[in-house]
């Protein structure tokens, strides 16, 4: 589909950052210099330097100097630091999952741009989807709750510093899922580590996401652990949603603008009579209605803020409900959670995810949440050091439910003083039809960071982000943005929480100049 070009020019414009002068250029020998340094004598970072060497240029990636180290004790790292046009600033990068391993490859992008760079594992060697590294180990839950990412960026400025003989101008981070948690951690926690913020879908609540998540998945077992929704039924009650929510946002797209206006019920598809693959049965009606719900106790009290939302369907697949009726992604996934991270003591391999008590052991969670959490709303500290936040999340997401980052959003804003004081330093934008972190029928490839840069470095505070549905693969974080014409199929605005995007009724409806700001 042909987008006008004034949208690219937009996204370009967009994504030009402040110029910074770039300091004298590095050399190989004060590359190699870092590895015998002295940094463990860095304050409540103590670090060891394992090595240091220069990296060619290769796949558009300039000269930089790889550092490889740890901070005391087993919180490993990574940095990138450009030879050329250093841009005088520094970033952070996130995770995901259960961490586990440096997630460097997300740097790449920001090398191009003349960031120094850092990323780490998060304390611990381990799949994103493994937990077994926390089994009972109260060291390494405190570096992946919120000592990892602090004293990796501490002791990442202070080897930016000694390498370029210059401390960062601007310090960023940016992340997404477990990543996201990292950056409201850091806000709250830590609110003098960086001038800008952006978390993508966080893990607000570490134990209460797992136990939404536990919920769906036992939703979809019966009593003898078959499951009750099989995955050829889910198109059908996705094709159904669409067909009854698609023009909550003024155009027939295919995205629902909005979730929470959607009012389709799983009892409209509901069997007269036998089962059949057009339908759902009595017992599968209820599965698809507790999933939407979220979990709750025996007398109907909800336990987390909601469950997946309606034109979210086409996610289940794999993640909650296996195509051969075997466990799913994340019905492994949660086991081991609650096998190793969410309670103390673990329970270990024995436990399973029907063994969890929904009117009972959502007590016990609250001794690890202490540790984990990123849901303090009292931001004064980080607004007062002149912080930025941005978060986002997708409509779609089907890892960490769309409604928590509302309610916390909500929550800052009644506890900064309101919707404009909130606004002056923190902004929630909600994307229709994103997936979780990237990916979905919507216009999901923003790039958040240019935005924050602009919101840091000119004041030009995100009064709308142009998002786009490539046709092309993009990095998650929007960081490989912009895209050429013939690289995008469409183009959407996205607006501060609470305004809503709807199309204005006239014009492309590919093309995000079209649609409108709806204010509550």
């Amino acid at each position: 589909m042909r987008i006008h070009m004034i949208v690219v020019s937009l996204v370009l414009a967009i994504s030009t950052t402040l110029s910074i002068a770039p300091v004298q250029a590095a050399t190989e020998g004060q590359c190699q210099s870092l590895q015998s340094q002295d940094f463990s004598n860095i304050i409540d970072a103590s670090t060891h330097v394992m090595s240091s060497r220069v990296v060619a240029a290769a796949n558009d990636v300039p000269d930089y100097c790889q550092v490889k180290g740890y901070v005391s004790s087993s919180v490993e790292f990574e940095m990138r630091l450009p030879l050329k046009n250093w841009n005088g600033k520094f970033i952070k990068r996130g995770c995901g999952g259960f961490c586990g391993s440096v997630f460097i490859a997300a740097c790449d992008n920001h090398v191009k741009d003349g960031y120094a760079c850092v990323a780490s594992d998060m304390g611990h060697t381990s799949t994103a989807l493994d937990a077994k590294w926390a089994y009972n180990d109260i060291q390494a839950e405190i570096d992946f709750g919120y000592r990892a990412t602090h004293v990796v960026t501490v002791a990442g400025k202070a080897i930016t510093e000694s390498f370029y003989d210059n401390a960062p101008s601007r310090s960023y981070f940016m992340g997404c899922s477990t990543g996201g948690r990292q950056g409201l951690v850091e806000a709250q926690r830590f609110p003098y580590d960086f001038d800008g913020i952006v978390a993508g879908a966080p893990v607000i609540d570490e134990t209460g996401a797992g136990m939404e998540l536990l919920w769906t998945i036992v939703a979809n077992r019966d009593e003898d652990g078959k499951q009750v929704l099989p995955s050829s039924k889910v198109q059908m009650i996705h094709d159904a949603v669409i067909a009854k929510c698609d023009m909550n946002d003024g155009i027939e797209d295919g995205l629902i603008g909005d979730a929470r206006d959607c009012d389709f019920e799983p009892s409209e598809l509901q069997c007269r009579g036998r089962d059949r693959d057009n339908c759902l049965t009595a017992a599968q009606v209820e599965t698809v209605n507790k999933m939407y719900q979220g979990p709750v106790n025996s007398d109907g009290m909800a336990l987390y803020t909601g469950g997946v939302q309606r034109g979210s369907e086409l996610n289940w697949i794999g993640n909650y409900i296996s195509e051969d009726g075997g466990p799913s992604v994340y019905e492994n996934f949660m086991a081991d959670m609650f096998r190793y991270l969410n309670f103390m003591p673990d329970p270990g391999p024995s436990w399973q995810p029907t063994d969890f008590d929904f009117d009972y052991d959502y007590k016990r969670l609250g001794l690890m949440e202490a540790i984990y959490t990123g849901s303090n709303p009292d931001l004064r500290k980080f607004k007062a050091n002149g912080g930025k936040m941005l978060t986002y999340q997708g409509w779609r997401d089907q890892s960490v439910v769309p409604l928590n980052i509302i309610d916390y959003y909500e929550t800052v804003t009644k506890t900064m003083g309101g919707q404009e004081a909130t606004e002056d330093f923190y902004r929630l934008f909600m994307i229709p039809g994103m997936n979780h972190c990237s990916g979905g029928a919507g216009a999901y490839a923003i790039d958040y960071l240019a935005y924050m840069e602009d919101w840091v470095e000119k004041g030009e505070a995100p009064d709308v982000l142009i998002g786009v549905h490539p046709n092309v693969r993009v990095d998650s974080a929007g960081t490989d943005l912009p895209l050429v014409e013939e690289q995008v199929d469409f183009s959407r605005p996205a607006f501060p929480y609470p305004a809503k995007v709807a199309y204005s009724g006239k014009g492309d409806a590919n093309h995000a100049a079209n649609f409108v700001r709806v204010d509550p």
